[in-house]
């Protein structure tokens, strides 16, 4: 029995091998939670290590808040974005896609292990979900990139689905175990689970973000575990309320991540290794857990469901339902290859175990060698495969340096970064020829290794990487300055007023949002207005040239600082003049 002291010194040289085996994950070829297992079978009772760990209590109470935890940091960096552009196939492959998969892998466990109907299908249950947290691990250390669509999709399911692979394995338990109710029972548990679940993971990402940004913490530092905090309070309230709390501890991470809140980024940054240092501490700890011998008595039947599951039922549960999204067959072969099982069919297998089940060792030694034949072959082989479909993409361009705010209170402000490409219509121009919004600021522009002082004078190059602060509501202007493309981009500017400096010419207007005005292009928009107003120029006096309305939002003297633009609508009748009116 080891002393508390000698504890802490075994974990933390096991958490460092984790962490230093994650260096050589790209050079053999292998996701990092396959090195992170091997750590933990190495160590273990018949490994070199010797350590003796033997509760799969203690290794499901672990695994369950380890779980908790990766997937409220999924949630936090999941933006609503990539959820309305894929939520329809996300959705469908994390019900319908492990539902089917789940079917099939079972059918063909129950025969290959020649077990009764419900407890194949309960294994089959057990490795329906997928974990993409290692696929993509696996592709950035390879310089493998995947279109946008494509990633947020195998994201968005893979964050998902768990909450599925859960509700079947429990259910299933339910059944064989205390006898629930096959029909009626199963459909009241699923409708209770994800209901209970969602209602609470949005009700407490809402609170959590009022409370945050309300609440004045004595140290900063606090606050990253305040949200914590809060995720594992969603997880605990819809557990206790016979609730899903996995699945509403990622959607008050999705909540609470697309919200603005105090000290954000070094909240990201504080969860994002709360993450790793679970997912290594889980996968290490499994890795204990696992005899070895047992491992080699099933070899056999572990190969021979794996390769079900890759071969058979993931491709046949993912097929018809991206077909139905309209994904070609290159995307749906490789979000099929891509049903990489990771952390979560572990975790449940040990379910069995606390469940009392007859014969739960053999799930969970099975469970275990798929896990490693799925993440070992088809991690593996990912970068190749992607290559030979041709979905790969350049690599985007990293920034020699990064930004951060901080600040107390609810600012209205965000620092954005910008990566000009070949074709950026700002690309060979200098700052001072930019027509940025008014309260734009350009913080910072590195280039290559150097930081570039942004003066008026520095040109801009691409490749150029640029630090903005503005205002979440002008972003919209500022991205259409520093789009990748020099065609003009009039039609697709927001129908909102745009404030520019008075300063700023009509050519400057023209190449960065496509705006034409009826002047010369050294005209500035100060002396512009001024001629078209004559002696009427005063704060409020506005004037309607060519569909665009120009109107007076601040003076300094006699001189004209800050003038609005607002495009009409088509179909407007445009004219020549308008009073001043109050601003």
């Amino acid at each position: 029995m080891f002393a508390i002291d000698q504890i802490i010194l075994l974990a933390a040289i096991l958490i460092l091998v984790g962490i230093g085996s994650s260096k050589i994950s790209a050079r053999l070829g292998l996701p990092v939670l396959v090195l992170f297992l091997l750590v933990g079978i190495l160590a273990g009772e018949r490994g070199v290590g010797g350590i003796s760990f033997d509760s799969p209590s203690a290794a499901h109470a672990l695994g369950t808040l380890a779980l908790a935890l990766i997937l409220f940091d999924g949630g936090l960096q999941t933006p609503f974005a990539s959820i309305r552009s894929v939520w329809k196939p996300a959705a469908s492959l994390a019900t319908i896609g492990v539902l089917v998969t789940a079917l099939i892998t079972g059918a063909a466990a129950a025969y290959i292990l020649e077990l009764p109907l419900l407890e194949g299908m309960l294994l089959g249950a057990i490795v329906g979900s997928t974990d993409a947290a290692a696929v993509f691990s696996l592709l950035r250390n390879a310089g493998i990139h995947i279109n946008l669509r494509l990633k947020s999709t195998l994201e968005i399911e893979s964050a998902s689905n768990d909450p599925m692979a859960i509700f079947l394995t429990v259910g299933l338990l339910e059944i064989l175990v205390n006898d629930l109710e096959p029909g009626t029972g199963l459909l009241q548990m699923f409708l209770l689970q994800m209901g209970v679940g969602a209602a609470v993971g949005l009700s407490v990402g809402w609170v959590s973000v009022q409370a945050i940004n309300r609440i004045k913490l004595v140290a900063s530092g606090l606050y990253p575990v305040m949200v914590a905090a809060c995720g594992l309070l969603a997880f605990g309230l819809a557990a206790n309320l016979q609730g899903s709390g996995f699945l509403a501890i990622f959607i008050a991470g999705v909540v609470v991540g697309n919200s603005r809140f105090v000290f954000q980024r070094s909240t990201f940054l504080f969860h994002d290794g709360l993450a790793w240092f679970s997912q290594i501490t889980m996968f290490v700890m499994l890795g204990l857990l696992v005899d070895p011998a047992s491992l080699l008595d099933v070899w056999l039947e572990g190969l021979l469901i794996s390769l079900v599951l890759v071969l058979v039922a993931r491709p046949l549960a993912v097929m018809p339902l991206l077909k139905l999204a309209g994904f070609n067959m290159r995307e749906v072969t490789l979000i099929s290859w891509v049903g990489l099982r990771g952390s979560v069919p572990i975790i449940l297998a040990i379910f069995p175990l606390m469940y009392g089940l007859p014969g739960a060792e053999l799930l969970f030694n099975v469970v275990f060698f798929v896990v490693l034949i799925s993440a070992t072959v088809q991690g593996s082989t990912l970068p190749l495969v992607a290559r030979k479909l041709g979905l790969t993409e350049p690599s985007p361009i990293i920034p020699a340096a990064t930004l951060e705010i901080t600040a107390i209170g609810d600012v209205d402000a965000d620092i954005i970064k910008y990566t000009l490409g070949e074709n950026s219509r700002v690309a060979g121009r200098r700052l001072s020829q930019i027509a940025l919004p008014d309260g734009t600021v350009v913080a910072m522009i590195t280039r290559h290794n150097d930081v570039i002082p942004p003066r008026g004078s520095t040109t801009l190059l691409a490749d150029d990487h640029l630090f903005i602060v503005l205002r979440p509501d002008i972003r919209p202007f500022v991205d259409c300055v520093f789009s990748q493309t020099a065609d003009a981009l009039g039609d697709e500017l927001p129908r909102t007023e745009l404030r520019l400096k008075g300063t700023t010419h009509v050519e400057d207007v023209r190449r960065s949002y496509g705006i034409h005005l009826p002047a010369p292009d050294h005209q500035t928009l100060d002396a512009l207005v001024r001629a078209a107003l004559a002696d009427d120029a005063a704060v409020g006096a506005c004037v309607e040239l060519e569909g665009v309305t120009l109107c007076i939002r601040a003076m300094v003297g006699s001189r004209i600082a800050t003038v609005g633009l607002l495009r009409q609508s088509k179909g407007s009748k445009p004219t020549e003049r308008r009073q001043p009116a109050p601003g």
